[in-house]
């Protein structure tokens, strides 16, 4: 296969291998067709992490089909797999390297901005554009008065008016 730099390694699976939820048989006889292995649908997922092709497109590179991947990626997605595997690998690079956390700030503010302007904001000069200010050529006027149904020239009813 020709994208034996896009496959994990032994050390990098098993590091993530832990991480993996375990796998229950939701068929509703116990069978169903073989399940693609583990190793294979992170090595598709990663190859689309790495490329930004489509899901679709990994059909193509032979590494696992796309809609296999695709459905392992949102599973382990929702079983937090990847969250683990964030704060398992900066926990393992601290460990091994080091991080040095003194360049890292973090801010953050919930208020409105100094110059945001106003609710009381100055209004313009010139008066606001009303509907049907100005009639296209060769067409009857639209009718917005609640007193004339859908736009015939027929009155609504009124009780008591004649």
């Amino acid at each position: 296969m020709g994208n034996s730099r896009f496959l994990v390694s032994d050390g990098f699976y098993e590091f993530f291998e832990e991480l993996l939820p375990e796998r229950v048989n939701t068929h509703r006889f116990g069978g169903g067709r073989p399940r693609r292995s583990d190793r294979d649908c992170l090595n598709g997922i990663l190859f689309v992490l790495r490329t930004g092709c489509q899901w679709k497109a990994l059909d193509a590179t032979g590494i696992c089909p796309g809609s296999t991947a695709h459905d392992r990626f949102q599973e382990w997605e929702q079983a937090g797999v990847f969250e683990k595997l964030f704060h398992r690998a900066a926990k393992r690079y601290d460990e091994l390297i080091g991080l040095d956390w003194s360049f890292l700030s973090l801010d953050g503010a919930m208020t409105k901005a100094p110059l945001g302007g106003g609710k009381n904001r100055p209004q313009p000069h010139r008066p606001r554009k009303k509907r049907d200010e100005a009639q296209p050529a060769g067409r009857r006027r639209r009718h917005s008065v609640v007193g004339i149904c859908g736009g015939c020239e027929r009155e609504r009813h009124v009780p008591g008016r004649r």
